[in-house]
Protein backbone atom coordinates (compact mmCIF):
# COMPACT_ATOMS: atom_id res chain seq x y z
CA UNK A 1 0.00 0.00 0.00
CA UNK A 2 0.66 3.76 -0.13
CA UNK A 3 0.57 6.17 2.47
CA UNK A 4 -1.19 9.38 2.14
CA UNK A 5 -0.63 12.34 4.03
CA UNK A 6 -3.18 14.73 4.81
CA UNK A 7 -2.52 18.12 4.03
CA UNK A 8 -3.99 21.48 3.57
CA UNK A 9 -3.67 25.70 3.53
CA UNK A 10 -5.15 28.17 5.37
CA UNK A 11 -5.24 31.57 4.05
CA UNK A 12 -4.68 33.33 7.66
CA UNK A 13 -2.21 32.88 9.91
CA UNK A 14 -1.92 32.26 13.49
CA UNK A 15 -4.13 35.37 14.48
CA UNK A 16 -7.38 36.73 13.16
CA UNK A 17 -7.91 39.99 14.15
CA UNK A 18 -11.28 41.73 13.39
CA UNK A 19 -10.52 44.97 14.36
CA UNK A 20 -12.69 47.67 15.97
CA UNK A 21 -16.46 47.57 15.72
CA UNK A 22 -19.74 49.41 17.34
CA UNK A 23 -20.83 47.54 20.24
CA UNK A 24 -24.19 45.19 19.49
CA UNK A 25 -22.84 45.63 15.60
CA UNK A 26 -21.76 41.96 13.23
CA UNK A 27 -18.91 42.00 11.26
CA UNK A 28 -17.84 38.73 9.11
CA UNK A 29 -14.01 37.54 7.44
CA UNK A 30 -13.81 34.99 5.14
CA UNK A 31 -10.82 32.48 5.77
CA UNK A 32 -10.38 29.64 3.12
CA UNK A 33 -8.84 26.35 3.82
CA UNK A 34 -7.37 24.84 0.51
CA UNK A 35 -6.82 20.85 0.56
CA UNK A 36 -3.97 20.27 -1.15
CA UNK A 37 -3.64 16.35 -0.18
CA UNK A 38 -5.10 13.45 -2.85
CA UNK A 39 -7.48 12.55 0.00
CA UNK A 40 -10.82 13.84 0.65
CA UNK A 41 -10.92 15.29 4.30
CA UNK A 42 -13.79 15.39 6.66
CA UNK A 43 -13.66 18.40 9.20
CA UNK A 44 -15.09 19.61 11.91
CA UNK A 45 -14.61 23.39 13.43
CA UNK A 46 -14.42 23.55 17.56
CA UNK A 47 -14.02 27.42 19.36
CA UNK A 48 -12.33 26.78 22.36
CA UNK A 49 -15.11 29.49 24.35
CA UNK A 50 -17.35 26.24 23.76
CA UNK A 51 -15.15 23.62 24.93
CA UNK A 52 -15.70 20.99 27.78
CA UNK A 53 -12.74 21.15 28.93
CA UNK A 54 -12.66 25.05 29.45
CA UNK A 55 -14.30 24.18 32.89
CA UNK A 56 -10.84 23.70 34.41
CA UNK A 57 -9.14 26.76 32.95
CA UNK A 58 -11.64 28.80 35.36
CA UNK A 59 -10.53 26.91 38.70
CA UNK A 60 -6.82 28.66 38.01
CA UNK A 61 -5.99 32.01 39.35
CA UNK A 62 -7.54 35.06 38.17
CA UNK A 63 -6.13 36.38 35.33
CA UNK A 64 -6.80 40.05 37.28
CA UNK A 65 -4.15 38.26 39.78
CA UNK A 66 -1.19 37.92 37.25
CA UNK A 67 1.28 39.97 35.66
CA UNK A 68 0.28 40.77 31.91
CA UNK A 69 3.48 38.87 30.64
CA UNK A 70 1.86 36.03 32.91
CA UNK A 71 -1.53 35.79 31.05
CA UNK A 72 -2.10 33.21 29.05
CA UNK A 73 -6.16 33.38 28.87
CA UNK A 74 -7.25 32.15 25.50
CA UNK A 75 -10.81 32.92 25.82
CA UNK A 76 -11.27 36.38 26.81
CA UNK A 77 -14.37 38.68 27.44
CA UNK A 78 -17.86 36.99 26.52
CA UNK A 79 -21.19 38.96 25.93
CA UNK A 80 -23.67 39.70 28.49
CA UNK A 81 -26.31 37.72 25.96
CA UNK A 82 -25.31 34.78 26.78
CA UNK A 83 -24.48 34.37 22.73
CA UNK A 84 -21.26 33.25 21.25
CA UNK A 85 -19.26 36.62 20.68
CA UNK A 86 -17.18 34.52 17.57
CA UNK A 87 -19.21 31.95 15.36
CA UNK A 88 -17.95 30.02 12.52
CA UNK A 89 -19.74 28.25 9.82
CA UNK A 90 -19.91 25.88 8.24
CA UNK A 91 -18.92 23.45 11.42
CA UNK A 92 -18.22 20.29 9.65
CA UNK A 93 -18.43 18.82 6.16
CA UNK A 94 -15.82 17.54 3.79
CA UNK A 95 -13.42 19.25 0.97
CA UNK A 96 -12.43 16.95 -2.02
CA UNK A 97 -9.21 16.59 -3.16
CA UNK A 98 -7.59 19.75 -4.53
CA UNK A 99 -10.76 21.93 -3.73
CA UNK A 100 -11.32 24.59 -1.03
CA UNK A 101 -13.64 25.23 1.51
CA UNK A 102 -14.47 28.60 2.59
CA UNK A 103 -15.39 29.33 6.34
CA UNK A 104 -17.39 32.14 7.79
CA UNK A 105 -16.35 34.21 11.04
CA UNK A 106 -18.69 36.40 12.79
CA UNK A 107 -17.84 38.78 15.41
CA UNK A 108 -20.80 39.78 17.47
CA UNK A 109 -19.77 41.97 20.66
CA UNK A 110 -22.90 43.31 22.44
CA UNK A 111 -20.81 45.72 25.00
CA UNK A 112 -18.08 47.72 25.06
CA UNK A 113 -14.51 45.56 25.38
CA UNK A 114 -11.03 45.82 24.28
CA UNK A 115 -10.65 41.71 25.34
CA UNK A 116 -12.65 40.21 23.15
CA UNK A 117 -10.82 36.78 22.12
CA UNK A 118 -11.13 32.76 21.23
CA UNK A 119 -9.62 30.35 19.26
CA UNK A 120 -10.73 27.78 16.92
CA UNK A 121 -9.71 24.59 15.90
CA UNK A 122 -10.14 22.78 12.57
CA UNK A 123 -10.09 19.15 13.07
CA UNK A 124 -9.68 16.56 10.17
CA UNK A 125 -11.07 13.22 10.90
CA UNK A 126 -12.65 14.29 14.21
CA UNK A 127 -9.07 14.23 16.33
CA UNK A 128 -6.07 15.95 13.72
CA UNK A 129 -5.56 18.95 14.34
CA UNK A 130 -4.73 20.98 11.06
CA UNK A 131 -5.00 24.72 11.87
CA UNK A 132 -5.57 26.61 15.37
CA UNK A 133 -6.71 30.75 14.99
CA UNK A 134 -6.72 32.79 17.46
CA UNK A 135 -9.64 35.24 17.04
CA UNK A 136 -9.83 38.91 18.57
CA UNK A 137 -11.73 41.82 18.35
CA UNK A 138 -12.75 45.00 20.34
CA UNK A 139 -16.04 47.00 20.54
CA UNK A 140 -16.75 50.66 21.42
CA UNK A 141 -19.69 52.14 22.77
CA UNK A 142 -18.34 55.47 20.34
CA UNK A 143 -16.79 55.38 16.77
CA UNK A 144 -13.23 56.77 17.96
CA UNK A 145 -10.70 54.87 19.54
CA UNK A 146 -7.12 55.34 20.97
CA UNK A 147 -4.46 52.21 20.71
CA UNK A 148 -1.12 52.16 21.78
CA UNK A 149 1.43 51.94 25.40
CA UNK A 150 1.47 50.00 28.47
CA UNK A 151 -2.54 48.11 29.13
CA UNK A 152 -3.10 49.97 32.50
CA UNK A 153 -6.53 47.84 33.06
CA UNK A 154 -7.56 44.34 33.29
CA UNK A 155 -7.94 42.40 30.62
CA UNK A 156 -11.24 41.02 31.10
CA UNK A 157 -14.42 42.01 33.16
CA UNK A 158 -13.60 40.13 36.58
CA UNK A 159 -14.33 42.87 39.20
CA UNK A 160 -18.10 43.24 39.90
CA UNK A 161 -19.67 46.95 40.19
CA UNK A 162 -20.88 47.53 43.35
CA UNK A 163 -22.00 51.30 43.39
CA UNK A 164 -25.36 52.05 42.88
CA UNK A 165 -25.23 55.02 41.12
CA UNK A 166 -24.43 54.73 37.18
CA UNK A 167 -23.46 50.71 37.29
CA UNK A 168 -23.09 50.18 33.90
CA UNK A 169 -20.83 53.39 32.91
CA UNK A 170 -18.53 52.72 36.05
CA UNK A 171 -17.00 49.36 34.40
CA UNK A 172 -16.77 49.58 30.63
CA UNK A 173 -14.38 47.30 28.62
CA UNK A 174 -12.52 46.73 32.33
CA UNK A 175 -11.67 50.21 32.51
CA UNK A 176 -13.12 52.83 35.24
CA UNK A 177 -14.13 55.90 33.73
CA UNK A 178 -13.61 59.33 35.63
CA UNK A 179 -16.33 61.70 34.68
CA UNK A 180 -15.15 65.29 34.45
CA UNK A 181 -17.38 67.95 32.51
CA UNK A 182 -20.60 65.57 32.02
CA UNK A 183 -21.88 62.29 31.77
CA UNK A 184 -19.95 62.50 28.00
CA UNK A 185 -16.75 63.06 29.07
CA UNK A 186 -14.23 60.48 30.52
CA UNK A 187 -10.43 60.12 31.78
CA UNK A 188 -8.80 57.18 30.54
CA UNK A 189 -4.65 56.68 30.99
CA UNK A 190 -2.37 55.36 28.88
CA UNK A 191 1.40 54.51 29.95
CA UNK A 192 4.07 55.04 27.12
CA UNK A 193 7.36 53.73 28.34
CA UNK A 194 10.28 54.96 26.35
CA UNK A 195 13.68 53.02 26.57
CA UNK A 196 16.90 55.39 25.56
CA UNK A 197 19.91 52.74 24.69
CA UNK A 198 22.81 54.70 26.53
CA UNK A 199 25.49 55.62 24.11
CA UNK A 200 23.13 55.16 20.62
CA UNK A 201 22.68 58.02 18.46
CA UNK A 202 18.93 57.22 17.93
CA UNK A 203 16.68 58.77 20.71
CA UNK A 204 13.43 56.08 21.92
CA UNK A 205 10.79 55.81 20.17
CA UNK A 206 7.06 54.72 21.06
CA UNK A 207 3.70 55.59 19.23
CA UNK A 208 0.15 56.02 19.95
CA UNK A 209 -2.63 55.16 17.08
CA UNK A 210 -6.29 56.95 16.92
CA UNK A 211 -8.69 55.54 14.81
CA UNK A 212 -12.24 56.68 13.38
CA UNK A 213 -14.62 53.45 12.60
CA UNK A 214 -17.14 53.22 9.57
CA UNK A 215 -19.75 54.87 10.95
CA UNK A 216 -22.82 56.84 10.21
CA UNK A 217 -22.90 58.37 13.24
CA UNK A 218 -19.74 60.43 13.06
CA UNK A 219 -19.48 63.54 11.91
CA UNK A 220 -16.19 65.44 13.32
CA UNK A 221 -13.11 63.40 13.84
CA UNK A 222 -10.16 65.40 15.19
CA UNK A 223 -7.65 64.75 17.88
CA UNK A 224 -5.18 66.31 19.80
CA UNK A 225 -2.40 65.80 22.24
CA UNK A 226 -1.47 69.27 24.26
CA UNK A 227 2.75 69.12 24.03
CA UNK A 228 3.10 71.53 26.87
CA UNK A 229 6.89 72.67 27.81
CA UNK A 230 6.85 70.17 30.45
CA UNK A 231 7.51 67.50 27.62
CA UNK A 232 9.92 69.07 25.82
CA UNK A 233 11.74 70.29 29.03
CA UNK A 234 12.19 66.15 29.55
CA UNK A 235 13.24 65.59 26.75
CA UNK A 236 10.07 64.30 25.01
CA UNK A 237 9.09 65.56 21.05
CA UNK A 238 5.98 64.66 19.44
CA UNK A 239 5.36 63.85 15.45
CA UNK A 240 1.46 64.46 14.60
CA UNK A 241 0.27 65.58 18.02
CA UNK A 242 -3.50 67.23 15.92
CA UNK A 243 -4.93 65.94 12.71
CA UNK A 244 -8.50 65.06 11.29
CA UNK A 245 -9.30 61.54 10.37
CA UNK A 246 -11.49 60.58 7.59
CA UNK A 247 -14.23 57.65 8.23
CA UNK A 248 -12.07 53.87 8.75
CA UNK A 249 -8.73 55.79 8.70
CA UNK A 250 -6.28 55.79 11.10
CA UNK A 251 -3.89 58.40 12.37
CA UNK A 252 -0.10 58.02 14.28
CA UNK A 253 1.20 60.22 16.90
CA UNK A 254 4.97 59.10 17.20
CA UNK A 255 6.50 59.83 20.42
CA UNK A 256 10.86 60.36 20.75
CA UNK A 257 12.71 60.78 23.57
CA UNK A 258 16.35 61.80 24.17
CA UNK A 259 17.35 62.42 27.77
CA UNK A 260 18.13 65.58 28.57
CA UNK A 261 22.05 66.81 30.02
CA UNK A 262 21.08 67.82 33.25
CA UNK A 263 18.81 64.03 33.31
CA UNK A 264 19.03 62.61 37.09
CA UNK A 265 18.89 58.73 36.22
CA UNK A 266 18.24 58.10 39.68
CA UNK A 267 14.77 59.63 38.99
CA UNK A 268 13.52 58.37 35.47
CA UNK A 269 11.01 61.44 33.99
CA UNK A 270 7.37 61.32 34.69
CA UNK A 271 4.92 63.46 32.52
CA UNK A 272 1.78 63.52 31.58
CA UNK A 273 -0.20 65.23 28.86
CA UNK A 274 -3.87 65.13 27.95
CA UNK A 275 -5.10 63.51 24.27
CA UNK A 276 -8.72 64.71 23.18
CA UNK A 277 -10.39 62.30 20.64
CA UNK A 278 -13.39 64.25 19.14
CA UNK A 279 -16.39 62.43 17.43
CA UNK A 280 -19.66 62.02 18.11
CA UNK A 281 -18.32 62.56 21.77
CA UNK A 282 -15.22 64.40 23.10
CA UNK A 283 -13.03 61.86 25.20
CA UNK A 284 -10.17 62.53 26.93
CA UNK A 285 -6.94 60.47 27.58
CA UNK A 286 -4.11 61.02 30.67
CA UNK A 287 -1.17 59.96 28.61
CA UNK A 288 1.69 59.25 31.09
CA UNK A 289 5.00 59.42 29.23
CA UNK A 290 7.66 57.39 31.24
CA UNK A 291 11.47 57.03 30.31
CA UNK A 292 14.83 55.36 31.43
CA UNK A 293 17.82 55.13 29.78
CA UNK A 294 19.11 51.40 29.53
CA UNK A 295 22.76 49.80 29.35
CA UNK A 296 23.65 48.28 26.07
Amino acid sequence: GHGVVASTECSVGEVLDMGYVMAGDTVTATVKIENTSSLTLPFSVQLESLSPTRDRDRQKIPSFLTSSLQRTEIVGTQNYNGFSVFSVSPIEGKIEAGMSQDFVVTFSPDHESLYYSDRVKVLLFGKQTAHEIQLKGAARDHPMFVEGGVPLDVPVESLAVTSPLAPREALKGGKVFIVEQGPQEAVRSLLLLLEYMEGSAEPARAEITVGAMESPVLAAKQFSLDSGPELQRAGFALDGPKGALELGQRRRIGVSWVPPADLQTSVPPLVSALLTVKGDITECYRVLFMARVVSA
